[in-house]
């Protein structure tokens, strides 16, 4: 340790997303390479003399407390814990929840210092991790409010890498045996003899801790949900939902000094007749057995929602990944009329 395969990846890794604008302190992150970014490790973050540094990763994150606040962070994984490396606004995002972010940064403010906080949540205190709809996500959950974190990593590839890391790493804990009984058949593991149904797959690690992934069912609700906001116009054995995928709707603000383009996360799905923007809460469900309460909000907000029909053309950028796509509409007044005439005059 450090072997030369791991400089190289950590080194390919270490890369801020373009859409992103990182803070100063981020990008000097960002521009380590190699063994200087092992040792930056080792000198500014490790807690443990003989830990090492086995992945790297830059996400958006979301944490439990504070959860209309997304941040960027470079999420480091050691075999003693993870990190999230993260920029400072973070801490004067929500003022009010000092509780949770609670430092003194007087000193700092009118220096030329750049400080990041770090986010520590150690493997130890890992509980379980709950992986969304086609690995756009994953939610680490400790043992209370502060230590539930989401990764938004909107790509199935880094999730499966990080997972695949992460349950190597925790493969190294050494934690007492699990008492239930080690030989149950794949039957009463995961389902259920009354019903035939499927509960949520839960894999359970050597080390305890919980990898719960979503199945058939979170789709199904989905698409029921789906359906509603159709307004019972579709017949949900024919709804198919085509994809699923966590972006950013580009709202551009003119008139500003650089005529910037805020983005919004939303979550967009696509059906065989619809194109539907939601706002999702990413990381209040499944709802934390500590939870006394549901969440103030529900986990899918419709935000705007056309027709195939009505899409005019589809104009696509040149830039290289993430791709901007600008879907045009042609929207008519009265859209549902010939729908509901034929509802009304032709029977059922």
């Amino acid at each position: 340790y450090p072997s030369e395969y791991l400089m190289q990846k950590i080194t390919e890794d270490n890369q801020i997303p373009l859409h992103i604008n990182a803070s100063a302190s981020l990008q000097y992150v960002a521009g380590l390479k190699g063994n200087a970014l092992i040792e930056f490790f080792h000198n500014n973050i490790a807690e443990v003399e003989n830990e090492e540094l086995r992945h790297l990763m830059w996400s958006s994150v979301l944490f439990y407390k504070t959860p209309d606040v997304e941040a960027m962070a470079c999420v480091l994984l050691s075999t003693k814990a993870i990190y999230f490396l993260l920029d400072d606004s973070v801490i004067h995002a929500r003022e009010h929840q000092s509780d949770f972010w609670s430092q003194d940064n007087s000193d700092c403010e009118n220096s030329s210092f750049h400080l990041s906080c770090c986010f520590v949540l150690k493997l130890n205190d890992l509980q379980s991790v709950n992986v969304g709809l086609f690995d756009q996500y994953f939610r680490i959950t400790g043992p209370s409010a502060d230590h539930i974190v989401t990764c938004l990593t909107r790509d199935s590839y880094n999730t499966h890498a990080f997972i695949q890391q992460l349950m190597a790493v925790l493969s190294l804990l050494a934690r007492t045996p699990s008492p239930e009984p080690v030989d149950k058949d794949f039957y009463s593991e995961f389902g259920n003899k009354n019903t035939g149904k499927m509960d949520n797959y839960e894999l359970i690690h050597s080390s305890r801790v919980k990898f719960v992934y979503p199945n058939e069912e979170e789709i199904g609700d989905l698409a029921f949900l789906v359906a509603e906001k159709m307004d019972g116009l579709t017949n949900l054995q024919s709804l198919n939902i085509l994809l699923y995928v966590l972006a950013f709707q580009v709202n551009h603000v003119e008139g500003s000094a650089s005529n910037c383009s805020l983005l919004q996360p939303k979550t967009l799905i696509l059906t065989s007749s619809d194109l539907f923007l939601f706002d999702e809460d990413y990381i209040s469900y499944p709802l934390p057995e500590f939870a006394k309460e549901p969440p103030k909000k529900d986990k899918y907000q419709l935000a705007d929602g056309r027709r195939i029909r009505d899409l005019d053309r589809v104009l696509m950028g040149y830039q290289t990944y993430p791709q901007a796509l600008t879907f045009v509409f042609d929207d008519v007044q009265n859209q549902d009329l010939m729908q509901n005439l034929t509802l009304d005059h032709f029977g059922e």
